[in-house]
């Protein structure tokens, strides 16, 4: 969303300022300066979420690989290592999301991307092509 931000705002100052009487010379785009800009809403808010919202709302919060092991249990085969076992009374398992595969198209992440892929652009693409479109 940061990205469509910034692109809105290009567009705006392309298209829309001269209406307003604004005119502006020598507008680019620097990729650079968008991909730091979005880095950095990117960190605020899911700083924000798991150092304020969580702990404010008594939430524990585990990265890793679980797995449901009892009624009201889930052990967590932990990314930093080690393994935690939890009893809890609710339990929100949020799996994050992967991109559907093409049989027998390669991704790369270079010239066949995913979103993530897309997201870590460091030029605009002269041309693009999109599948799927689902929502990112």
């Amino acid at each position: 969303k940061a990205l469509l931000n910034a692109s809105h705002h290009y567009h705006m100052a392309a298209h829309d300022f001269k209406k307003h009487g604004i005119t502006v010379e020598g507008l680019g785009i620097d990729v650079g300066q968008m991909m730091k800009a979005k880095e950095k809403a990117i960190k605020g808010l899911t700083g924000g979420i798991e150092g304020t919202l969580f702990k404010k709302s008594k939430v524990d919060y585990m990265k890793g690989w679980g797995k449901i092991t009892g009624p009201n249990e889930i052990t967590v085969d932990m990314n930093e290592g080690g393994t935690e076992t939890i009893k809890a009374k609710n339990i929100i398992i949020a799996t994050g999301s992967d991109s559907a595969k093409i049989p027998g198209v390669e991704i790369d992440e270079k010239s066949i991307v995913t979103s993530t892929g897309a997201l870590e652009f460091t030029e605009v693409p002269k041309k693009l092509i999109v599948i799927g479109a689902g929502v990112i």
